[in-house]
């Protein structure tokens, strides 16, 4: 589990592209370092990935083909840098929300505002996803704890806005028009779209609560 709040960016120093897999090798700082070994996770750009290889304070992940195709790590080359944070562990200060590392899919940035002090960014995302996405609430982007603020569900749209520390601390302010993201939707907020969803297709349900489609 993570808490969505990014610890640094670390660069890409290589990738190394097998069939079915990339290997993607990272330089983390010392900070990140203590008590990491193989079998360790990870959340790069919002998705847990497992340490497979230590080289100093470079470290490997493999990131298999489904990855690959859910997620923009396989947009990464060498020199880009990437959202991190470590697992959290038992008892650590949850300052966003529980995140898993599992992205469910891609945003793609269509604008990008810079009011003083500030810094706005409009997503469009597949219109399915809209119904866990709401005013207020938050998401998992990049791997980054935020809040929604404007949401157009018929246009499958977003707004999230950005203070000076998060963007010292992130990716997006390297981002541009056009650049995918990834997204993690919240967990709770899912299951209780969803159970609700099902609750109303159930003619039972319907009729003992007097509802009517």
């Amino acid at each position: 589990m993570y808490t969505g709040i990014v610890q640094c960016t670390c660069e890409i120093v290589s990738i190394d592209r097998q069939p079915g897999l990339n290997r993607i090798n990272v330089n983390l700082p010392e900070t990140l370092m203590e008590k990491l070994e193989n079998g360790c996770s990870v959340g790069i750009d919002g998705v847990c990935l497992t340490v497979a290889a230590l080289s100093g304070s470079v470290v490997s992940f493999d990131v298999m083909m489904e990855t690959l195709r859910l997620t923009t790590l396989g947009d990464l080359k060498e020199g880009d840098y990437v959202n991190v944070e470590r697992s959290a562990k038992a008892g650590d200060e949850i300052g966003g929300h529980p995140i898993s590392g599992h992205v469910d899919t891609t945003a793609k940035v269509i604008s990008i505002e810079r009011p003083e002090n500030n810094f706005v960014m409009r997503f469009r995302v597949d219109k399915k996803w809209m119904r866990y996405i709401f005013s207020k609430g938050f998401l998992s982007v990049n791997g980054c704890s935020l809040t929604v603020v404007n949401v157009d569900k018929q246009a499958g749209e977003f707004e999230v806005w950005l203070i000076p520390e998060t963007l010292r601390l992130t990716t997006f302010e390297s981002k541009s028009i056009g650049s995918r993201i990834n997204i993690e939707v919240d967990r709770q907020t899912q299951t209780i779209v969803d159970s609700i969803s099902e609750l109303l297709k159930d003619p039972e349900f319907l009729k003992e609560h007097q509802l009517t489609r």
